[in-house]
């Protein structure tokens, strides 16, 4: 086994796909790289289910900071879709006078061509 497939199943601790298997243990046994990652994912899942049990009191302050931060980052979104709309319309409609100058253009020469 190798480190990358290693760092694929490592997720699978935290949630919860059950412990590692032989050939992944194995490999922890010998890299030490590895051997931090574990402990780290380890460490990770037993402070994850230890959050389990933790009540946080909702007050209304709580919802309503929340919600004012959901709508903030959603106005800050909003405008750079805006933005990158426009600039998608104004590439779009440069792209389509050109194709239409350079249609145009083609046109008139085959015509100047013809009647001469």
């Amino acid at each position: 086994m190798r480190c990358d497939e290693m760092a694929t199943r490592l997720p699978g601790l935290v949630d919860g796909d059950g412990p590692l298997d032989l050939e992944a243990e194995r490999h922890a046994a010998t890299c030490l790289r590895c051997q931090a990652d574990l402990a780290r994912y380890r460490r990770l899942r037993r402070n994850l289910l230890a959050l389990a049990d933790v009540r946080v009191p909702v007050t209304a302050e709580l919802l309503e900071s929340t919600f004012a931060h959901l709508d903030e980052g959603a106005e800050r979104r909003g405008s750079r879709s805006r933005y990158l709309a426009y600039a998608g319309a104004i590439g779009g409609a440069a792209v389509a006078a050109t194709a239409t100058a350079a249609v145009i253009v083609v046109r008139s020469r085959r015509g100047l061509k013809l009647a001469g």
